[in-house]
């Protein structure tokens, strides 16, 4: 797989999700698979990542795209801690996948940021949802290794209606 043709998600957790923010990130995705971007690699996170998988699954309808979930624990380990709801959620989009990456037979201090960095190796575009007031995060630290690495970052913080 050409990296050139991948693209990265990393985002907040907490997120405004708006009719322009959902069609905002359609827009972007669409520019960029007709720019040949095909691949499409996320991280399983709550927020910003499910609402992009989402997206790269309802657009699997029209085009040849193919969503990559790279997730730093086993499953069970990632989503412990999170209510039915969202784990059902979370089933669909694994079951829509196109493969599924596990870095870690066991969550760990660093597993997250293990998981970022592979996003960011294999990609050379990044769609984010990051507001850079929060510097210390993991999307900012994300959004780091990606202009450090040069990825093409857009970023459709704003596009929540702040």
């Amino acid at each position: 797989m050409e990296k050139a043709s991948c693209c990265c998600f990393t985002g907040h957790r907490i997120l405004k999700v708006t009719d322009e923010l959902k069609t905002s990130l359609r827009s972007v995705l669409v520019g960029l698979i007709e720019s040949n971007a095909l691949e499409f690699f996320a991280g399983g996170a709550l927020g910003w990542d499910m609402l992009c998988e989402e997206t790269v699954i309802e657009l699997k309808k029209q085009y040849e795209v193919r969503l990559h979930l790279v997730l730093p624990c086993p499953v069970g380990e990632l989503t412990t801690k999170w209510v039915y709801a969202r784990k059902d959620r979370f089933d669909r989009i694994l079951c829509s996948a196109d493969s599924v990456t596990i870095l870690s037979d066991n969550y760990y201090d660093g597993c997250m940021r293990e998981r970022n960095a592979y996003l960011v190796e294999h990609c050379s575009q990044c769609v984010c949802c990051f507001n850079e007031k929060h510097s210390r995060s993991g999307t900012a630290q994300t959004v780091r290794m990606a202009k450090k690495n040069g990825l093409n970052i857009i970023n459709l913080f704003y596009q929540q209606g702040y």
